[in-house]
């Protein structure tokens, strides 16, 4: 996929990247497909955590009887909402069954708190508001109109950025399923949901009190929590598969070892936990040690071995990522972090080169 330059784009949608894996799945799970969807419930699901007989792999490293709820919430008449803390995948899980249900991941409204409400519904071309008036032809469709005219689903992340009044513009649509565009007339003034649409919402759970949602809203919301990953073995999968890609894309050729992505996991999960594996108390941070910070962290480190080092990447790369990762919200976390590499990555560097690695970059702390 390129740019209208010319480029080849940084990241390309889902229903993109993923064609070939889509087009196997409407052939390998044929039946009964609700009204508007592009591929039957099972093969949403498929598409989401992997079918090794069709080659298609998996996407969300989680709950599978989690995405089973949100597939058959998207088929109902509530919309789905996913709430979780920072990194746990929410946008990329909701992308990924957007992409699957509706073919289209890009009716999509990123919440902030200048979100407005013609960004969700609709606004005008003004030069030709001035020149013909309100006309469809002036009318510049945001994702919800888009979404309920065709049929799929608008996806609207962070809504709990965006300012109450500002959400609540999807009280009325969720409940009629219709949008009405006042300043028109006749059929075009108002917009029936097509089969298909619905609304997929994220939210994040540090951001809970920012924006309350109204109790109105609430209500047109199926919930569903999107945990961290507790299993280790499962993160350590993730990183080798998602830093993998993303250096394959930048076309570096340095890759994480195994006992690298393990000594990256296990520092992740001590700081998340508050506790190692084999039970030494350690200060959690406030910051996010989430699985995308994993990914974040050990790509960075697998770009610095490779434009800064001897192409390996070891313990002292994963270290400087970590320090980074760990001071960027609260710089007072840096005395919790001594207090790790203290107690917990000192008495590892005694019987574990990778660790003795790790331990070299202390001094990085104290500066």
């Amino acid at each position: 996929m390129t740019t209208t330059a010319g480029h080849e784009v940084l990241r390309e949608p889902a229903e993109i990247a993923f064609a070939d894996e889509l087009a196997a799945l409407a052939k390998g799970y044929p039946g009964e497909r609700p009204v508007g969807w592009r591929l039957t419930p099972r093969a949403v699901r498929a598409f989401v955590v992997g079918d090794e007989r069709l080659g298609v792999r998996r996407k969300f490293y989680g709950d599978d009887a989690l995405v089973d709820r949100c597939v058959v919430t998207l088929m109902s008449n509530r919309g789905l909402l996913l709430v979780g803390e920072p990194g746990t995948a929410k946008s990329m899980l909701s992308e990924l069954l957007a992409a699957a249900v509706s073919g289209d991941s890009t009716c999509t409204v990123q919440g902030s708190s200048g979100t407005t409400q013609d960004q969700i519904t609709y606004s005008w071309n003004y030069a030709l508001l001035l020149a013909e008036g309100p006309t469809p032809k002036a009318l510049v469709r945001g994702p919800l109109h888009r979404a309920l005219g065709h049929g799929a689903v608008c996806r609207f992340e962070e809504i709990t950025r965006v300012q109450p009044e500002i959400q609540d513009v999807l009280i009325g649509v969720m409940s009629d399923k219709v949008l009405h565009v006042p300043e028109l007339d006749g059929p075009d003034a108002i917009v029936f949901a097509g089969r298909g649409f619905n609304v997929l919402a994220t939210a994040n759970l540090r951001d809970r009190g920012v924006h309350e949602m109204s109790s109105a809203l609430k209500r047109r919301f199926n919930y569903e929590t999107v945990r961290p990953i507790r299993d280790r073995a499962l993160e350590s999968r993730l990183v080798v598969e998602q830093t993998s890609d993303l250096l394959a894309r930048a076309e570096v050729r340095t890759r994480l070892a195994p006992d690298v992505v393990d000594l990256l996991v296990t520092a992740f999960h001590d700081l998340r936990d508050g506790m190692t594996a084999d039970g030494v108390v350690v200060e959690r941070p406030t910051a996010v040690m989430s699985s995308a910070e994993a990914v974040a962290v050990g790509y960075a480190a697998a770009l610095d071995a490779h434009y800064f080092g001897n192409g390996t990447a070891g313990g002292q790369h994963i270290a400087r990522q970590l320090i980074g990762t760990v001071l960027k919200d609260n710089p007072e976390d840096g005395a919790k972090l001594r207090h790790y590499f203290d107690v917990v990555v000192r008495p590892r560097a005694k019987r574990d080169a990778r660790w003795k690695a790790v331990l070299e970059t202390r001094a990085e702390l104290d500066r």
